[in-house]
């Protein structure tokens, strides 16, 4: 959108039709309401920008289908030059074809095939009127009422001269003759009856009379997209004199921002719509006992109030006042509308309340999001990254970490994704029209995702819906259409609800990363694989609450499938899903894993508390979870948990960064900058799903214990020391091979609990000298290691039953760290 400038923002509210409450549409469902798919069908309006356009930019749904839109809003206009300002009488200026093809309506459900006449050619008509009127400097068709101006439009086409019988009409043909022959063309040029022998704008642009203004006026062309093939800065052009362009800089730096923005500020600095139009008295209620219906005889004879006549169109804008955001931002200094992104401190530019963003920085999420100061400078800062992406990449991730801006979370996702190229080719590319297997499947579930939000419940939201799904589907032909997919495309679709090909890219991006796999024909392994080391993660991180859900047979499979097929989006409401992804897409594909445990621990009491059938219960209408509670302990879990111990053989693969020739390869949405990295000796080795779930505790590889318990090899004897290292957490190896095999060579720090006397016939630990040390690391990260497979899988269960977290076992074994010359062997003792 373009900047503010001198315009204003305005608001007009209407009202649409109200429906029948007892008809349903064709599926059975209630019809939707006229007031949605307004709200639907206005979206696209947004996307209209032009220099010498007013820019529509936003609109809200009220009580009894009432709707308010937002526009740019100038005060002076054409009327003005000539009398005072009135509402303007729309159907004087309707082109003959719109007026003929009258009101044409669709049932809720079946879409129109009926073309509709209005067109740019419709406003070419539109123009000739204004352009008439400013010659003969009256309005047209005072004197008649509505249906007398349509009938006497329709019958222009029988004329021969539709300016001439304009102007007898109203009066002034001597007028008319007296204006150049030029001005008399174009005006016919403009009013001809027939559309098809009505010029285009681009015609009408060639016309003499425009010789001398044309040249005045350079083409507009829309800027380039931040996702596009093109150049952004192809057509960016310094002026010569540098000195001047810094005088013409406006010291109203809310201004220069995007009318956008400037709305958005203006909601959190208590804007209010409703209170603007009751204040100019353009909404005005009544006591509910003068709105009793009438009274009416058997004879149809009514009697009581009247039609309301606050129920009628009023098309008065009222001007939004900005003197309250200007007076909340008055302390905001003007290199805070300027981040210098070099610096290390531009994600708090400075201001004169530069003290007081610090302090709003460490607030909770919800109340940042509502302070107009802090939601400024974070939406300036990501604004001006986003400009610079994808070379400032690393920078959005580093800001990304702190929050993310409510206003630019769509292309800050985006971003995050690694979307690049030209996505608005290849969605356009995509068959989206002809059917397929899966349209019927799509049909059903669209009218059932996330429909209580009214954008994605409108007709056009659900046309979106299709074919973005459509898209995914049609070009992803290994993969399948799995219920889910649908609530899984909704966060994307709203945020970018007039940009499909970013909403696809998008999808397109995180199902690779966080569900590779998931929508195969045959899932099962995926799922399955999935599954147990989620049932790991619960057990590594609360084991009490693991062993308990086992007893009862409350089995992942039960609940959490609908989680990580739709990674929460079918779980969750659009407001928290957007704060949990806001901290998703910043981890790995492990992260889920994470949040499923948070989840869980929020409602550990209750699940301790029942049995299988309270717990079915308990997840057939989940309760109302902390979203921010949940994240903050999703991180927390992720600290704690080794990067190995999620090991999947069935997740994405590697990307390579480059072909043989050494030229990065060209991957359609998402980045190579940042592969897995790559297989070693160390890493860890796939294992048989049965294996798998046959093990409690998660297994970490090698090169995870290495890097945990701080060792290096230096030397020639390649003796371990320990790196200086505080930020990683205490770690204790406890190595449950016999007393001889650990005196051969064991690693650093570790304690040796051998594994045939290690528990009572109670399931009770041997009391012993390394007992002690064992209990004091509880809490800590514990690393099972020794030489048989079962035998740690059965030591690091015993301490799970006894309630030890973070118990993991070490993938291979000691043989994995034979090689690596990290045993140490114990100095004799004299």
């Amino acid at each position: 959108m373009f900047p503010l400038k001198d315009a204003e923002m305005g608001a007009f509210t209407f009202f649409a039709s109200a429906l029948p409450h007892d008809v349903c549409g064709s599926n059975g469902l209630p019809l939707t309401p006229n007031s949605i798919k307004i709200l639907g069908r206005f979206q696209i309006l947004k996307t209209i920008t032009h220099p010498r356009l007013c820019q529509y930019v936003d609109i809200s749904r009220g009580k009894h289908e009432r709707l308010v839109v937002v526009a740019e809003h100038c005060e002076r206009s054409l009327e003005d030059l000539l009398r005072e300002r009135k509402p303007v009488r729309y159907p004087s200026y309707l082109a003959p074809e719109v007026i003929a093809q009258g009101i044409f309506k669709t049932t809720d459900h079946v879409p129109s095939e009926k073309p509709l006449p209005s067109g740019p050619k419709s406003d070419v008509w539109s123009l000739g009127i204004i352009l008439f009127e400013l010659c003969v400097g009256r309005k047209l068709f005072q004197s008649l009422d509505i249906s007398e101006r349509l009938k006497f439009l329709l019958t222009l086409g029988c004329v021969d001269d539709t300016i001439i019988v304009l102007a007898e009409e109203h009066g002034c043909l001597d007028i008319i003759k007296d204006l150049p022959e030029n001005v008399i063309n174009l005006l016919k040029k403009c009013l001809t009856f027939h559309p098809s022998k009505r010029p285009t704008a681009d015609e009408l642009m060639q016309d003499k009379v425009f010789s001398e203004v044309s040249p005045l006026y350079t083409p507009f062309t829309k800027p380039a997209s931040l996702f596009s093939s093109s150049l952004r800065c192809a057509d960016l052009t310094l002026p010569e004199d540098i000195s001047q362009l810094c005088k013409d800089i406006n010291s109203d730096y809310l201004a220069e921002r995007s009318i956008e923005e400037v709305y958005y500020l203006w909601c959190l600095a208590g804007g209010d719509l409703e209170k603007e139009l009751v204040n100019k008295e353009i909404i005005r209620s009544k006591p509910p006992i003068c709105t009793l219906p009438n009274f009416l005889f058997e004879d149809g004879e009514s009697f009581g109030q009247g039609r309301d006549r606050s129920s009628l169109l009023d098309d008065t804008t009222v001007t939004l006042s900005l003197c309250q955001l200007r007076n909340r931002l008055k302390d905001v200094g003007g290199e805070a509308f300027y981040p210098l992104l070099e610096d290390d401190q531009s994600n708090l530019p400075h201001s004169n309340s530069n003290n007081e963003l610090s302090a709003a920085a460490t607030l909770p999420l919800i109340i940042r999001e509502r302070d107009t100061e802090y939601q400024l400078n974070r939406i300036i800062l990501f604004d001006r990254l986003l400009k610079a992406y994808p070379y400032k990449k690393n920078q959005i991730w580093k800001e990304a970490r702190i929050d993310i801006p409510p206003l630019m979370r769509g292309l800050t996702w985006a971003a995050l994704l690694g979307v690049e190229g030209a996505i608005h080719a290849k969605y356009d590319a995509i068959d989206k029209d002809t059917p397929i297997p899966t349209d019927r499947q799509i049909e059903v579930d669209i009218p059932r995702c996330h429909q209580y939000d009214e954008l994605l419940s409108s007709p056009e939201g659900h046309a979106k819906f299709r074919r973005v799904l459509k898209a995914w589907v049609v070009s992803h032909p290994d993969l399948v259409y799995w219920q889910g997919l649908d609530s899984l495309c909704a966060p994307f679709l709203y945020l970018n609800f007039n940009n499909e090909a970013l909403a696809y890219a998008c999808m397109s991006a995180f199902i690779p990363k966080y569900l590779y796999n998931f929508f195969l024909k045959d899932n099962s392994h995926v799922i399955q694989e999935y599954l147990t080391v989620f049932s790991q993660m619960i057990a590594f991180h609360d084991p009490e609450l693991s062993n308990h859900l086992n007893e009862i047979g409350f089995i992942p499979d039960l609940y959490a499938i609908p989680w990580f097929l739709t990674m929460f989006t079918h779980v969750f409401p659009l407001h928290k899903i957007f704060h949990l992804w806001d901290t998703l897409l910043l981890g790995n594909s492990s992260f889920p894993f994470c949040i499923g445990v948070a989840i869980l621990q929020q409602l550990r009491d209750r699940l301790l508390a029942n049995g299988f059938n309270e717990c079915i219960l308990l997840f057939s209408d989940l309760p109302e979870i902390d979203i921010e509670r949940c994240v903050r302990e999703s991180i927390n879990l992720f600290c704690w948990t080794p990067k190995s111990a999620t090991f999947r053989q069935h997740a994405q693969p590697p990307k390579p960064t480059s072909d043989s020739n050494g030229i990065r390869s060209s991957t359609p949405f998402f980045s190579t900058e940042c592969p897995d990295p790559p297989k070693t000796d160390l890493s860890r080795e796939s294992i048989p799903l049965n294996d798998l779930k046959s093990e409690v505790s998660p297994r970490i590889s090698a090169e995870d214990l290495i890097d945990l318990c701080e060792l290096t090899v230096t030397g020639h004897f390649k003796t371990p020391t320990k790196k200086t290292k505080s930020s990683k957490p205490k770690l204790l190896v406890v190595d449950i091979r016999n007393s001889e095999d650990f005196i051969r060579g064991h690693i650093s720090g570790s304690i040796n609990i051998p594994f045939s006397a290690a528990f009572t016939a109670e399931g009770e630990l041997t009391q012993g000298p390394f007992t002690t040390v064992l209990q004091s690391f509880k809490g800590k990260v514990i690393v099972i290691v020794g030489h048989v497979a079962k035998h740690t899988a059965e030591f690091a269960a015993h301490l799970v039953k006894m309630k030890y977290p973070r118990i993991c076992i070490l993938d291979g074994g000691i043989n994995k760290i034979k090689p690596t010359g990290l045993l140490t062997v114990p100095s004799p003792q004299i």
